[in-house]
């Protein structure tokens, strides 16, 4: 259970009932955005009481986290059936497609106004940055086994080059975040990561 939700206490939590607050949040955020999620809609929609939202969350805020955090589960994940970068291609259209849905966009409000060490930023950066990320690693990885990559490849800063562009436009708002960004995005770095980088310089010393 991410953080953003509280430790069980007492009698166990009916997953029924979960799941019907997080639908009922998840309806609200599509239909409204951010502002129309609250702990009254959310209890009136779920036809629950809050204090049975208050059991397991401190604010609608969370809830609304909680309910992008399951839908973005509840997601396929890379196709196996497509080569590694294709698999990233695809991941990358998902996660713009996404934010593009009011629910991603009120979740990306909701985080860029947080403050980075507050639990709504630790939860998207564990359960959803994080979470991609493990994904993307995976397949570079597997691409540079299969030769679409260099085998020297250094995952981490490839990851960061892939994913910093992603999420400086989602925060910052400044350009446009669709799968055709994505893709020139991600064109754009692999012609740094691919088999004929040029070491020249390195060559030279």
């Amino acid at each position: 259970m991410p953080p953003v939700e509280k430790s069980a206490r007492g009698r166990p939590r009916d997953p029924g009932t979960r799941a019907r607050i997080l639908k009922a949040a998840s309806e609200l955020l599509d239909a409204g955005g951010l502002t129309a999620v609250t702990m009254e809609a959310i209890a009136a929609r779920a036809g629950v009481g809050k204090p049975t939202i208050y059991r397991d969350w401190p604010n609608a805020h969370a809830v609304a986290m909680s309910a992008f955090l399951e839908r973005a589960r509840a997601a396929p994940g890379p196709s196996k059936s497509r080569t590694a970068i294709e698999a990233l291609r695809r991941q990358l259209h998902d996660l713009a497609e996404a934010f593009a849905k009011r629910a991603g966009r009120s979740t990306a409000m909701m985080i860029a106004a947080a403050q980075n060490d507050s639990e709504l930023a630790k939860v998207f950066r564990i359960h959803f940055v994080m979470k991609s990320r493990e994904e993307g690693r995976a397949l570079l990885k597997r691409a540079a086994a299969e030769g679409e990559l260099r085998p020297n490849l250094d995952c981490e800063a490839a990851l960061d080059l892939i994913y910093a562009p992603f999420y400086f436009r989602l925060l910052i708002g400044h350009a446009p975040l669709g799968p055709r960004d994505t893709d020139v995005i991600l064109d754009l770095a692999l012609k740094g990561l691919g088999k004929k980088d040029s070491t020249r310089r390195a060559q030279r010393h």
